[in-house]
């Protein structure tokens, strides 16, 4: 390996792709030889060589860094020389210039845990495996995928907790202790709407309830509690078997992944079962991710070295330098005010919403009319953002079809961290461009359709990858932020700032951004409505009569504009199926 030569690292698996990109220091920097610098990490979507096709795991190395020296690609279910090779192949295609290593992920966790030593490694997060290494000899125990394995995984551990209801709910009609905390962290009302959620949630979905079993048995939930003590018993059970396989008497066992390294009750419970029937063992948490261990492997040097990340001064000032993350110094007291006081303070920042919509109306118009003429040409209008402002657009979306009778593939959301991200926050969901690019792949976005972009700071990677990609492909592109110094490297056909100015609470967008983003969206979309045809005076003529009140409003506007009465107005409204603008095209009005 040769001082400054870019290394790239790549563990992937059925929940993530992790990457992370490192170089030595150039000749001439203390201990050079002894470092690796961290120039830039990542996550991308799930890769398991097994499940992911040839052609996804090209889109998914396509967003990886380009020119580096080495590459070391370690993927899940990735066991055979035939598997390396194939992978190796597909890794040429992206890096035809760099040196490749390929292999399983277990490599990568090994590497990362014990560099070239022996000892074991218990990898817990939405899955589940135990590896160990003796000389040159391996063994390993589950890793089996959730549907047969993966016991002690979050997947496991969660599954668990979701069949403990239901068989408490059966043989009892009780619900146990823990039943409202998970309604409560999935938005749901009762346990009929769990069973739906249940039967269409994949592994990842499933697996991300583990924090909420940890809250439950942190709590003293004696049932939960029972679930963790059985996951750890499991992967206890296995790195006794890998220990006793390779002879190791007092193995080095070293904890990997998000369950370990998160919450201690479970690092606790499985070293107390682990010492029961192999005192010597010396366990320790990992002090290095896999994707490092990759890295490590690619750059093929004998020792592990330290390793250093520092962020660029630029991408510091530059979000520092971003209006909504400034302090209002209206509000620096906030904590010495009375309630009313707030309430005022509140009320008068509103204003400043006002001033922003008032700025952009020039923007905003021109917004309705690209947006016009893309649904005109058979386009779709999708709305891309993160945390609150993907929430918003799902929103805003999500309420066209039953107010304007339009197909929900008119008008889409899409919101970093999916479904889950929408009543809880998704750990890191927003950071990575190449995810934004790959879910405008995914929607298959065209020419004719039009993406816009929610970010409040106007610097979020995802928003802005999936802005870059749906530019690259020939569709228009709207980018809608609340900093007026917005990323001058993004390209779109249009930029809409809504200068709020500073948070009453820093950084908060949820705030002042949050209300004229809404307000933006809603002038967007049913202006766009109104353009294609979809009211007739300030009514609404295609609304979905879904539930009564949406029916009587209908009635009400049939007996308005007919001049008949209610009965009559409803007899024609069922002759025609509800359908309100058939109605009021044969009256004529």
């Amino acid at each position: 390996m040769n001082p400054g030569e870019k290394i790239l690292g790549v563990e992937g698996g059925g929940t993530k792709t992790a990457w992370v990109l490192v170089a030595r220091p150039v000749a001439g920097v203390a201990d050079a030889g002894s470092q690796l610098q961290i120039l830039d990490q990542g996550k991308l979507p799930p890769s398991n060589f097994r499940l992911a096709t040839p052609e996804r795991l090209r889109s998914i190395f396509r967003e990886l860094p380009k020119e580096i020296a080495r590459v070391g690609v370690f993927l899940a279910g990735c066991g055979t020389a035939e598997d390396r090779q194939t992978l190796s192949k597909l890794c040429a295609e992206t890096w035809p210039q760099a040196k490749i290593i390929t292999g399983s992920d277990r490599d990568s966790d090994l590497a990362a845990a014990l560099g070239h030593g022996d000892g074991i490694v218990v990898n817990a997060g939405s899955g589940s495996s135990v590896t160990g290494r003796r000389d040159n000899r391996t063994e390993k125990a589950g890793g089996w995928g959730h549907i047969l394995g993966d016991a002690g995984g979050g997947y496991f551990l969660s599954i668990q907790a979701l069949r403990l209801i239901l068989r408490e709910y059966d043989l009892h009609r009780g619900e146990v202790q823990f039943t409202a905390r998970i309604l409560r962290a999935l938005c749901l009302n009762n346990l009929d709407e769990l069973v739906r959620w249940a039967q269409t949630a994949d592994k990842m979905e499933i697996a991300r309830l583990t924090p909420v079993v940890f809250e439950a048995a942190a709590s003293g939930d004696a049932r939960v509690i029972e679930i963790l003590e059985e996951g750890a018993r499991v992967l206890s059970e296995y790195t006794e078997a890998v220990a006793t396989r390779l002879h190791l008497l007092a193995p080095k066992v070293i904890l990997l992944g998000g369950l370990f390294q998160r919450d201690s009750i479970y690092a606790h419970t499985f070293r107390r079962r682990l010492k029961k029937n192999l005192p010597d063992a010396r366990i320790a948490m990992g002090e290095r991710t896999p994707e490092l261990g990759a890295a490590w492997l690619a750059a093929e040097m004998q020792e592990f070295p330290s390793v250093q990340f520092q962020p660029t001064e630029e991408k510091i000032e530059d979000l520092a330098a971003a209006l909504t993350e400034q302090r209002n110094p209206r509000s620096e007291s906030l904590e010495k005010l009375s309630a009313r006081q707030l309430v005022e303070l509140f009320i008068e920042e509103e204003k400043f919403v006002q001033e922003a919509l008032r700025g952009a109306i020039d923007d905003l118009t021109k917004a309705i009319e690209i947006a016009t003429a893309s649904l005109r040409k058979g386009g779709r209008l999708i709305y891309v953002g993160a945390g609150t402002s993907g929430r918003l657009g799902v929103l805003d979306a999500s309420e066209i079809p039953p107010t304007f009778g339009a197909s929900s593939e008119m008008i889409q959301g899409i919101i970093a961290g999916g479904l889950t991200a929408l009543h809880r926050s998704v750990e890191g969901a927003e950071d990575e461009e190449g995810s934004g690019a790959l879910v405008v792949d995914e929607r298959g976005v065209k020419e004719i359709d039009l993406v816009m972009g929610i970010s409040a700071s106007g610097r979020t990677p995802f928003i802005l990858g999936a802005l870059r990609r749906a530019r690259s492909l020939g569709a228009r592109t709207i980018l809608i932020s609340c900093n007026p110094a917005t990323e001058k490297n993004v390209q779109v056909d249009l930029s809409i700032v809504l200068a709020v100015g500073p948070e009453i609470l820093a950084g908060s967008t949820r705030l002042k951004a949050g209300t004229a983003t809404k307000l933006a969206l809603n002038i967007i979309s049913t202006g766009t409505m109104v353009m294609l045809g979809k009211v007739r005076g300030n009514l609404m003529i295609d609304l979905h009569a879904s539930s009564t009140k949406l029916r009587d409003r209908a009635i009400r506007m049939v007996a308005e504009l007919s001049g008949c009465d209610y009965n009559s107005a409803r007899a024609q409204l069922e002759a025609a199926n509800w359908n309100l603008r058939a109605v009021l095209d044969k009256i004529g009005t």
